[in-house]
């Protein structure tokens, strides 16, 4: 990833944190989270130039996020997500190639968050939100038969997904998101200079959260 987009990571991360609500009536939640990657495609690009596009297995995906929401309405998320054997093993019956455990992906977004806390802030309650941001998408691919070149990449992408919250009380509840992660690539087609990759994937995950 170049020095720009990495700054420009950086300052997202850093807005949302700044911006996440600061009055009497916000709250704060973490959710450790479990969750499994799947539709994953992407261009493999190995010895010579050769490129071959291949489907992924599910694969299992762990993380963190951070959310504040200013009466449990809008607010800013800062996601953390990591698969270690994302490209372990591809399913395409054509082009099927044995990844190496070190084969891996990392996510870390920064999302604005829309919820409806139904049941208002205190005691039970449910929220279903959207989101949507942008961020850093870290892949690290390694071919066990090394017909392909080990190959890692920080890549400016974005994620956008629907969840929702359920609080058992105040404090303590469960929630679960689907999200689809994508990331760019340079492109001189339009003035943003960025363009759409063809790595992507859908992550569904549940997580305890935290409220506070």
């Amino acid at each position: 990833m170049s020095v720009r987009k990495w700054l420009v990571t950086a300052g997202l991360m850093a807005a949302a944190m700044v911006a996440a609500p600061s009055n009497a009536s916000a709250d704060w939640t973490i959710t450790p989270f479990v969750g499994w990657n799947f539709k994953g495609a992407a261009d493999i690009n190995g010895n010579g130039g050769a490129s071959v596009e291949n489907q992924f297995e599910k694969k299992i995906d762990y993380g963190v996020s951070l959310a504040s929401m200013g009466a449990g309405v809008v607010g800013f998320e800062v996601d953390f997500g990591y698969s270690p054997n994302f490209f372990e093993g591809g399913t395409a019956s054509n082009n099927s190639f044995d990844f190496t455990n070190d084969s891996n992906v990392t996510t870390l977004t920064a999302n604005a968050i829309v919820g409806i806390p139904i049941g208002g802030q205190r005691g039970g309650s449910v929220r279903p939100y959207v989101l949507g941001g942008v961020g850093l998408i870290r892949t690290n691919v390694q071919d066990a038969s090394q017909f392909f070149d080990a190959n890692t990449k920080n890549d400016f992408g974005f994620d956008v997904g629907a969840g929702v919250m359920g609080f058992f009380n105040t404090n303590v509840g469960v929630r679960g998101d689907v999200r689809y992660f994508r990331s760019f690539n340079g492109s001189s087609d339009n003035i943003t200079g960025l363009g759409l990759s063809n790595f992507n994937f859908w992550r569904g995950s549940l997580g305890v959260s935290f409220k506070f």
